[in-house]
């Protein structure tokens, strides 16, 4: 009967011989990943030295040549064979894959990166992430989300068993409460965007564009990115109904520039809405005054080129300070737009307006929960009334 194969990874006997110099050789067989068993060797000035030595070499043993991964991995050549993966795909944004990089090169490298994929334990892995919770739980999060994603990487490739990442603390965020502004806040949002375009400042004198950028986000749920990325031909002002098209969103990469992506952020955010009247007339204006850019976009900077995302989040920021609303950011627009399409409609509505993929998404994160719950008190009432009605009998 034939004698059944070493499992993976492991080796048979050690056996010892002694050799011309009068020092002594270990031996044994050993099957490596690829299925084939190999003589392995290791000498030494004795017996006893000779079998250390070996079982040096075969805790260490490296897959065959050819293999991509292996245990013997440093983690920044798979987190450099990871990323190169993944531009290689083009499934994901780059904007995204240069977020990796900067979590991987400033939270994850420079604590373990010359570990060994058979070195990175969980344990390990786990004493980093508790550091990095310690400055923050969004730190945490994203290296975790990084370190899994690749070694799942080198699980697929036979490096590892399993991946030692999933089996770290969990991350706990403290939940928050989805804050919306009310109708009557907007008067002095606006009030504050008034003041701050007519503030005296060095420099050319501020456009109306960011009061026209708000209004936008508030008459449609729009992500700023989106309402910056509109063209002319997105829109269709002069139907029974005023619509505008979302198809696209601002990008911002190091070495390409701001450009428009000609793609929204998911399948679902590709939407058409129908403008309130307000947003149809302010569009209205723009196009009678608008100056032609090569882009044909309706909001362009005074070179005709895409705004930047995150200079018109700096502008509101300025905006905002000392306003006593220095918590609301443009996504506080869409949480707002969301709340009243719920409290008026019902959360599903409000989902496709804003172009979520799940209308569960927008319950948990975009509607506000109102101060004081619905009145049911004439509902409740007929409980007292059904009391009343037995105490007669």
């Amino acid at each position: 009967m034939a004698r059944p194969p070493l499992p993976l990874g492991t080796w048979g006997t050690i056996t010892t011989e002694k050799i011309r110099d009068g020092s002594y050789r270990a031996l044994t067989r050993f099957r490596d990943s690829d299925g084939k068993t190999r003589r392995v060797t290791a000498t030494g000035p004795s017996k006893a030295a000779a079998e250390r030595a070996l079982r040096d070499v075969l805790g260490t043993r490296t897959a065959p040549a050819g293999e991509l991964l292996t245990a013997e991995t440093r983690l920044i050549d798979l987190a450099d064979t990871w990323i190169t993966g993944l531009e290689a795909e083009g499934r994901i944004e780059q904007t995204t894959i240069n977020e990796y990089r900067r979590v991987l090169d400033n939270l994850v490298l420079p604590s373990v990166g010359g570990l060994k994929l058979r070195e990175a334990t969980t344990g390990r892995l786990d004493r980093l992430l508790l550091r990095l919770r310690d400055q923050s739980v969004n730190r945490q999060r994203k290296a975790k989300v990084v370190l899994g994603a690749m070694l799942d990487l080198a699980v697929r490739h036979d490096a590892i068993p399993t991946n030692p990442a999933r089996g770290t603390s969990r991350v706990h965020r403290p939940k928050q409460e989805t804050k919306a502004l009310r109708v009557e806040d907007l008067v002095e949002i606006r009030a504050a965007v008034r003041r701050w375009v007519n503030a005296d400042r060095s420099g050319p004198k501020a456009t109306g564009d960011m009061a026209d950028i708000i209004d936008l986000m508030l008459a449609t749920g729009c992500r700023v990115g989106e309402v910056l990325a509109l063209r002319w031909s997105d829109l269709d002002l002069d139907g029974d109904l005023p619509i505008l098209t979302v198809s696209g969103t601002i990008k911002t990469e190091t070495g390409k520039g701001t450009y428009r992506k000609p793609t929204p952020k998911s399948d679902a955010s590709r939407r058409t809405v129908v403008l309130p009247r307000f947003a149809a007339e302010l569009l209205r204006v723009r196009r009678e005054f608008a100056t032609p850019n090569e882009n044909d976009a309706v909001f362009a900077t005074r070179n005709g080129t895409w705004h930047q995302v995150v200079n018109i989040e700096r502008r509101w920021r300025q905006i905002r300070k000392d306003t006593g609303f220095e918590w609301v950011t443009p996504h506080t627009f869409r949480k707002t737009v969301a709340t009243l399409i719920s409290e008026a409609t019902t959360s599903e509505l409000a989902s496709r307006q804003l172009g979520h993929s799940s209308s569960q998404v927008t319950r948990d994160h975009y509607i506000a929960k109102p101060p004081v719950s619905a009145d049911l008190s004439k509902l409740l009432e007929r409980l007292a009334e059904s009391d009343d009605a037995s105490s007669d009998s």
